[in-house]
């Protein structure tokens, strides 16, 4: 008698949208996939945070990775029971990870389908063919509660890069008008600590596509009369660095490392290459935070899908779970993470009369970033507005429909929630930058200069910002949404951006649904951190 199975919660799929099946997928084709488990101490986890968060940065003690491992990570004995399970449905434990909470898989296509209790099939959509399943996924009754996600069995891709190219024909910038900017002459206009170069530090880039060359790094560089950054490349799940495979994607790749690396030359790169699933997602995710070696002080994230609505359809909730909880971990560990808000405006590019917000930027534990369009002058910031360039080229903001609002957004005036089980829901984006593609950065790609905007270029300025204020600490700032939402907002820490919307909500003085906070004042940001004044507010 077969042993009697439960469903996993928030793992029901549909096909995409005009997904048609075409067929079934060969039973021995190999499918890998990765089992998330659940913390051992979630609830101390969570408390822990909350203590740091009323702690001014420069007085916060961090754990370790390993000690943070060996406190907070899986049980062994449930790992043990993950791969029991695996290895009695016939399928190989390819890795099994405490730290990262996780067991990869893999096997035939008929044995995965027989150890979870799916169907898997071909899909064709528009957004391209992939292998799917419909409805949950379901485990023996033992396994219940322990197991939080299982991911990669549907491979379809979760996520787009949140650049802007600017458009070739562009008329040359009018007198007074935007105008493109090197990452270098952004950072000046933002005042970013000159007595850093992040020297010390390592820089995390998420790819899920794409790829960098060193010729185009070295002449890029070059140009700067800059020293090229010591740039890794680290593959998860079988992604690598493949530069010319994807035009899109080579232009984020690139974008990423050249806004970083010019704006904290001192630090060092890691770019985590995955497949662009909801499996090499979070998997990128788990590999930076919890990498022994390289140990990475911030990572930067530049991809995203809209969180909820008909058009989405990317994320399961225990996948958006299981990467949340990866997020919080690095808030634990003093890792700040910063996210793209998204390029199309307030309703995410989702064409049902609502307005959404871009995930993973909607986590509480990202530092979401949006867009401005700035425009400088003898060094100094002569004006910046909005980003908003029309619904496909504007920056994404507003309210969650998936995450209540956290508590360091308590004393900040948020839209109505559109979810009626959140009255009060997470806001973004927290903090801004430059990114419209007329006032965009001048880069390389595949061996051409070209000027790129987009809340892509906001992440990694800001990553670049975040290694530059850890090495003035000498420590990392880490989780920096309270001191942010504390008595940093509305300071020299923040020029607050007061006009222009992007589409649906307006900016205005204070945090808004647009810019977030505003943009920053590295120096004096880098000066009221290093106080105990950069304290206040906490989440939850």
């Amino acid at each position: 008698m077969p042993s009697e199975r439960v469903a996993l919660p928030g793992s029901e799929r549909v096909p995409l949208s005009n997904a048609r099946r075409i067929a079934a997928v060969d039973p021995q084709e190999t499918v890998t996939a990765t089992v998330v488990l659940r913390r051992r101490t979630s609830s101390r986890a969570a408390a822990e945070i909350q203590a740091l968060s009323g702690q001014a940065p420069r007085e916060r003690r961090y754990r370790s990775r390993e000690e943070f491992a060996a406190l907070h990570g899986a049980d062994p004995s449930e790992l043990g029971q993950v791969e029991e399970f695996a290895r009695a449905h016939g399928l190989t434990v390819v890795e099994s990870s405490a730290a990262r909470r996780s067991v990869v898989v893999s096997g035939s296509a008929e044995a995965m389908q027989a150890a979870f209790g799916v169907e898997l099939a071909h899909y064709e959509s528009p957004a391209g063919r992939y292998r799917g399943r419909t409805g949950q996924v379901t485990l023996p009754v033992h396994l219940a509660g322990r197991v939080q996600a299982v991911l990669g069995l549907d491979n379809r891709r979760v996520a787009k890069p949140h650049l802007v190219r600017r458009k070739l024909a562009a008329a040359p910038a009018a007198a007074g008008g935007p105008s493109p900017l090197t990452p270098l002459q952004v950072a000046q206009l933002y005042n970013f600590p000159s007595n850093a170069d992040g020297s010390g530090q390592t820089i995390a880039i998420l790819e899920l596509g794409g790829g960098f060359s060193d010729s185009d790094l070295q002449a890029y560089f070059s140009g700067l009369n800059l020293q090229p950054p010591a740039v890794t490349a680290v593959g998860v799940d079988g992604g690598q660095n493949s530069p010319g495979t994807d035009p899109d994607a080579d232009g984020e790749v690139m974008l990423d490392i050249e806004v970083a690396g010019a704006v904290a030359p001192g630090a060092a790169i890691a770019v985590y290459f995955a497949p662009n699933t909801d499996q090499g997602f979070h998997d990128a995710i788990t590999q930076a935070v919890h990498d022994t070696a390289r140990r990475p002080s911030v990572i930067s994230i530049s991809w995203g899908g809209p969180e909820t609505g008909p058009a989405s359809q990317a994320w399961t909730q225990q996948a958006i779970d299981a990467m949340n909880t990866a997020l919080e971990d690095a808030a634990a560990m003093g890792v700040t993470v910063t996210v793209a808000a998204g390029d199309n405006g307030s309703t995410d590019g989702v064409q049902d009369g609502r307005q959404h917000v871009d995930f993973p930027a909607s986590s509480p534990f990202a530092l979401a970033c949006g867009g401005t369009r700035l425009i400088g002058k003898a060094g100094a910031i002569q004006s910046e507005t909005v980003w908003n360039d029309g619904p496909d080229s504007a920056t994404g903001g507003g309210v969650s429909g998936v995450f209540a609002a956290p508590s360091y957004q308590a004393n900040v005036s948020l839209p109505p929630s559109t979810n009626p089980a959140l009255p009060r829901a997470r806001g973004v984006p927290d903090v801004s930058g430059n990114a419209d593609p007329q006032s965009g950065y001048i880069t390389r790609v595949d061996g051409q200069q070209e000027v790129i905007g987009g809340t892509s270029a906001v992440a990694p300025l800001w990553a670049g910002l975040v290694a530059l204020l850890n090495q003035s600490l000498a420590k990392p700032v880490g989780f920096l949404h309270p001191a942010l939402y504390g008595s940093l907002q509305g300071s020299a820490a923040f020029h607050d951006v007061t006009a222009g919307n992007n589409g649906s909500y307006q900016a205005g003085p204070g945090w808004d649904a647009c810019t977030g906070l505003g943009t920053p004042d590295g120096a004096a940001l880098a000066s009221a951190l290093g106080t105990p004044a950069g304290a206040g507010g906490t989440v939850s």
